[in-house]
């Protein structure tokens, strides 16, 4: 017979260290003040009750039976997921507040609704009627949606082997607790027995689920990294909150590509697909100095944006680097380089770099676009209106390859460029198409003085 017993332990909220004592700092992720006291109940039973769940065989002799996925008519979000949802699959999607994960849940749930049958919303945050409100709003069609406010994970289970929806949304992860615990929900026990129990019920019974998680300060999911590996798909809603755009980025992915991203528009109809994103980011595109437009790849898919930069001379003895968009100390390289190689005196000037749209860049590509636009800010020279710029910057100021450049220019000519600074070093073939002209450059003294000719 099974016997129950507790026991007291302190566990890092940061990275799910435990610990029989309290202690001051996390001797495994060095965090401060992580350690949170935690009840845990545990059910012990003889060892003859082990039963196994198969028995080894030959890898040669396994069935090679795909799996179909259902499709979703959204297409932005189908393009993150690899195609479809795959039967069985857990994604948790997480952002920060108010990003819109629970609006674009909701739209997924009542379009998955129209075409399976029976799906199930859970939210443990908000009332029934404040979800309908929502709905309403959206003007979404809710005839086979079932909702449920409940935090029980034990009472979800039971709701999801009694409907036995097509599709199950968790909102969120956070809220749900398991009864055997005793510790509060958003523990990192009760995320993790949880997300365990759900993940069960996943594979057993073979229905989807998406489950939304927190995010800390940092960005980073809410709970311990275990969370992550226990899911097939881990998806993050990014984006300035006044911004409208909003991107979707596949992080993990056991069923396809982690590369695709997602490109959505929040409004008052909830969250739109934007099917031409660069022409969207460029809609506003200012004409000035300090103005370059870069070509980056998002997965498979090329997108243009306008990065901006200024430069003014500081009042203080240090001067200041501001990067929105792209990464800090990728500023700070480049400012050396431009100050190192091209001889540009940015030791006395503020530089601010801005990414348009609220869009993040993480592609070494754009490094070309960021020396052009600060070096036509500090020159005070705008540059040309139809010069599209990708490329890698190394240290002693060259040119470095970039990946994909075909995609790139069918792009760049797409939306009316008629020129596209590169690299030498880029391989292209001999077909190509009369517009975009290529323009090459070895170095970046080079690429300045193509970019920034009168």
């Amino acid at each position: 017979m099974a016997k129950s017993r507790a026991r007291t332990l302190y566990v890092c909220q940061q990275c799910g260290a435990q610990s029989l004592k309290w202690v001051g700092r996390c001797q495994d992720c060095g965090e401060w003040n992580s350690m949170v006291e935690t009840v845990e109940s545990r059910e012990t039973s003889p060892p003859s009750s082990v039963v196994p769940h198969g028995k080894p065989q030959r890898l040669a002799d396994v069935p090679t039976e795909g799996f179909h996925r259902i499709p979703v008519p959204m297409k932005e979000f189908s393009r993150v997921l690899g195609g479809g949802i795959v039967p069985g699959s857990v994604v948790l999607i997480a952002g920060d507040p108010g990003i819109g994960k629970s609006t674009l849940l909701l739209q997924v749930t009542a379009m998955a609704g129209e075409s399976l049958g029976k799906v199930l919303y859970v939210s443990g945050e908000e009332s029934a009627p404040q979800i309908k409100s929502r709905a309403q709003r959206l003007g979404l069609s809710t005839e086979q949606v079932y909702l449920l406010t409940e935090t029980d994970v034990d009472l979800i289970i039971d709701y999801i082997h009694q409907l036995e929806p097509q599709l199950v949304v968790v909102d969120s992860i956070q809220t749900v607790r398991a009864p055997e615990l005793d510790s509060a929900p958003g523990n990192i026990s009760q995320v993790r027995q949880s997300a365990s129990r759900l993940t069960d019920v996943a594979k057993g019974e073979g229905v989807p689920i998406f489950i939304v998680g927190h995010v800390t300060k940092e960005g980073a999911i809410a709970g311990p990294r275990v969370l992550e590996h226990m899911v097939d798909t881990v998806l993050y809603l990014e984006g300035e909150r006044f911004h409208a755009y909003r991107l979707l980025r596949c992080v993990k992915n056991r069923f396809g590509s982690t590369d695709e991203v997602g490109v959505f528009e929040m409004s008052g109809q909830g969250m739109l697909e934007v099917t031409n994103p660069s022409e969207a980011f460029l809609s506003e595109r200012s004409e000035g100095t300090g103005s370059a437009i870069a070509v980056t790849m998002e997965g498979t898919r090329p997108l243009l944006v306008e990065i901006q930069a200024l430069t003014s001379t500081t009042s203080f003895g240090l001067p200041r680097r501001t990067a929105n968009g792209i990464d800090f100390n990728r500023l700070l390289l480049l400012v050396a380089v431009l100050s190192k190689r091209v001889g540009l005196r940015l030791h006395d000037q503020d530089v601010f770099v801005n990414v348009v749209g609220g869009l993040r860049i993480n592609e070494p590509a754009a490094d070309l676009s960021v020396a052009v636009a600060i070096a036509s800010s500090y020159r005070d020279t705008p540059v040309a209106h139809d010069l599209a710029i990708m490329g890698e910057i190394g240290l002693s100021g060259e040119l470095r390859s970039i990946s994909q450049p075909r995609k790139r220019l069918n792009e760049a000519a797409r939306l009316g460029f008629k020129r596209c600074l590169l690299p030498r070093s880029v391989r292209l073939s001999k077909d190509l198409p009369p517009e975009p002209e290529v323009v090459r450059a070895r170095n970046l003294h080079e690429a300045l003085d193509v970019a920034l000719a009168r």
